[in-house]
């Protein structure tokens, strides 16, 4: 009995110690809590923040982020984070938890220069507004990653919000930042380099998320169903888009990897296009065709080199 009694002695110890342990660990972990709206903003904060931060974000993997609707759990995620890194006028649940989270809510729309508007002749055929299920995302092209050199902006602003939170830290923010953008810096240059001479500078896409890749690199973007994606086009304004594709002899139309691509597959098989999967990048799935945004991106160069007759 005297044994037993050493026993539970003990055992209650070690659960008293592992208790406080795990406690303690949580208390001084002393990485920052980011939550983060989707996935480009993810990825430039974890690449930013390293070892130092912990991040969290609130489009899962394979959604949609244009339709998120935060969850309540999510809402107070944001609260209590140390920050919450989001795009004004992207995804209207998150501009909504923006103001709960009040002061420590970063929007990085200032710093991604949102100056392109869809052009009037483009071939924008969704719901008028860009208003998709319920979500009116405005006239401003918000996909600004799309060119790595807006995206270099953010990922530097990423880096300033984050010292300025963690000044302990600053130097290790800065440096991380500095890799990043150098590697978007590259990127943009092969980007420049493999798209400076191709047959066709008219890019079909699913919707209209590729303005400002199209900007940068000599494009025009006609879409099917603009600025929201999943949004039906009119039986007229397909046809006028077919007619289109048909009198340019354009040989690719591009789908994409989380919305269906019903729509640019009877577009492709009614002009005598054929079809190519161009991913905007605003998530992750087992269907992207890389690991991270880099990847992803280059993915995309061979895609567009190939579908546009690029030499």
């Amino acid at each position: 009995m005297k044994l037993n009694r050493i026993v539970l002695v003990l055992s209650a110890a070690v659960l008293a110690l592992t208790g406080c342990g795990s406690a303690d660990d949580d208390a001084t972990d002393g990485r920052l809590t980011i939550a983060t709206s989707f996935y480009p903003l993810q990825y430039a904060t974890q690449q930013v923040g390293g070892d130092h931060v912990d991040v969290s974000i609130l489009t899962q993997p394979g959604a949609e982020p244009h339709d998120l609707e935060l969850t309540p759990k999510q809402v107070l995620q944001t609260t209590k984070a140390d920050a919450l890194i989001y795009l004004s006028g992207f995804q209207p649940s998150v501009d909504d938890a923006a103001k709960e989270a009040d002061d420590t809510a970063f929007d990085v729309s200032p710093f991604a220069r949102l100056d392109l508007e869809p052009a009037e002749d483009e071939h924008d055929h969704g719901d008028e507004g860009g208003d998709h299920e319920g979500h009116d995302h405005g006239s401003v092209d918000p996909h600004f990653w799309l060119d790595p050199t807006r995206y270099a902006d953010v990922v530097d602003a990423i880096a300033d919000r984050l010292a300025t939170i963690d000044p302990d830290h600053a130097a290790d923010y800065r440096v991380n930042a500095r890799a990043l953008t150098t590697d978007l810096g590259t990127l943009d240059r092969d980007l420049t380099a493999g798209l400076s001479d191709c047959r066709s500078t008219d890019l079909v896409t699913g919707h209209a998320a590729f303005g400002y890749f199209a900007d940068r690199y000599g494009f025009h973007q006609e879409s099917v169903s603009g600025l929201s994606p999943g949004a039906e086009p009119s039986p007229t304004a397909l046809a006028d888009l077919i007619a289109h594709v048909k009198h340019d002899k354009i040989t690719t139309v591009y789908a994409e990897t989380l919305v269906p691509a019903d729509v640019a597959e009877t577009l492709a098989r009614d002009s005598g296009a054929t079809v190519a999967v161009l991913d905007p990048i605003e998530g992750l799935t087992d269907e992207s065709a890389g690991s991270d945004y880099l990847e992803v991106m280059r993915s995309n160069l061979a895609t567009v080199r190939t579908g546009q007759g690029c030499s």
